[in-house]
């Protein structure tokens, strides 16, 4: 079998496959042998009737799909193989030739996995990440601890203020007539979270328990449901009750209280200290994500659809499977946000384009750098994924080729990712 390799533009591949008429005429005798049984010819036994006799009967291209189906996948797999090729897509077989006393002739395309061309990937310059702990940083630590231990309490003798947490009746009207979702009985309602239309919450300030008011507000113009979007409306509300959150000192007793340290002071320096690597782990992120804009921005390759393709299906599994956690599915989680499964998988093209291009722009950087990971690296990550998973059986992932694979590419792209991101100018 004669092959040529054609390498055409965007990683585009055609395998043309030429087998000889002597060879071709040979297949078509193997093809005849696998098949003679089944053909049922007037006069002759099963599988005793002459091939010329056969053919004369059911078509001379009767046995070409056997010598197809005996030849072309092996074929295309050993040239694949000889010629370490990467598919990226499904081949396509296109029989360019074939008929007694002629060479078969057949093509194969597909894509294969594009080598992208970096025009640079280390010393990238990026916007200055701030690293700085400012003292807004530690007072709001210490305030969120204050919130998540605030005792909440009832309150009967005053009016309703900013902060407090109320209990209402309410029922929505547009033009007079009482719309869809816009009544609610014991809803609860912390006053300035945001949480209602502008105007609501203010207007509620000054209530006492058991007062009944009308308040009149507009819906924003970008209001979600369409039907109310801009209009004027008239809430009939009823205040229920009243709840202040009471935020505890910020004392020794509070320290000894949220934390293992006996004095405020011991406190504040450990949660300045956490703010600080906290702010830290943010801005490691920010510069790795400015790091790989940066680098995509120098990386030039035409990525094959197919490519994009298997990533798109790749993110929808991954979602779906997140969505399974829930209790959902797809298509109720699209009809849920008005849309179909072909348009959401839409939506998932851009960041799908990006991956792709990402993972081949690291893949770049690694043979630049001819970076390489040890089999005990790839055992300790194995060891920590199945620790991940309660597992002990290390083991046995690394007898698994497919396990292998992937946690030698992992370790590679986040090598080559360091590469990028630890020759950063901030500037």
């Amino acid at each position: 079998m004669n092959v040529k390799v054609e390498k055409q533009e965007n990683s585009k591949v055609v395998l043309e496959f030429t087998m000889s008429k002597e060879d071709f005429e040979k297949e078509l005798t193997k093809a005849f042998n696998q098949n003679a049984k089944y053909f049922k010819v007037p006069g002759f036994r099963n599988g005793k009737a002459p091939r010329s006799v056969v053919e004369k009967m059911y078509g001379e291209g009767v046995l070409y799909e056997t010598v197809i189906e005996n030849n072309v996948d092996d074929e295309y797999r050993k040239a694949i193989e000889e010629n370490k090729l990467e598919v990226v897509s499904k081949p396509e077989l296109d029989i360019k030739q074939i008929g007694k006393g002629k060479d078969m002739i057949y093509t194969v395309t597909f894509y294969v996995k594009p080598e992208a061309k970096l025009k640079a990937y280390k010393n990238l310059e990026i916007e200055k990440v701030d690293r700085k702990v400012k003292k807004a940083d530690v007072e709001k630590a210490l305030n969120d601890a204050r919130e998540k231990n605030a005792r909440i309490v009832t309150v009967e003798d005053r009016e309703l203020k900013n902060n407090d947490i109320s209990t209402i009746d309410f029922e929505g009207f547009v033009d007079g007539v009482a719309f869809e979702g816009g009544k609610g009985e014991n809803f609860e309602l912390t006053i300035g979270s945001g949480q209602f239309i502008p105007g609501f919450e203010e207007a509620l300030i000054g209530m006492k328990i058991g007062d009944e008011r009308d308040i009149n507000v507009t819906f924003p113009e970008d209001y979600h449901a369409e039907n109310l979007a801009g209009k004027e409306a008239m809430f009939k509300v009823k205040l229920i009750s009243i709840k202040e959150k009471i935020l505890p000192e910020l004392d020794d007793e509070f320290a000894k209280d949220v934390s293992e340290f006996e004095t405020l002071e011991e406190y504040k320096k450990d949660v300045e200290k956490k703010v600080k690597e906290q702010k830290e782990n943010q801005a490691k992120a920010e510069v790795e994500s400015k790091a790989i804009e940066k680098l995509l921005e120098n990386t030039e390759v035409e990525i094959p659809v197919s490519m994009i393709d298997d990533e798109v299906e790749k993110m929808l599994q991954e979602f779906s499977a997140n969505l399974s956690y829930q209790g959902l599915d797809l298509d109720t989680y699209c009809k849920y946000v008005n849309t179909t499964v072909d348009e959401f998988k839409k939506t998932l093209r851009p960041n799908a384009d990006k991956d792709v291009k990402l993972q081949l722009a690291l893949e770049a950087v690694v043979k630049q750098e001819n970076l390489e990971v040890t089999e005990e690296e790839i055992k300790e990550k194995v060891e920590e994924l199945a620790k991940q998973y309660g597992s002990d059986n290390a083991d046995t992932l690394m007898k698994n080729e497919n396990v292998i694979k992937y946690m030698k590419e992992k370790l590679l792209q986040d090598k080559a990712l360091a590469v990028v991101t630890e020759s950063v100018v901030e500037k």
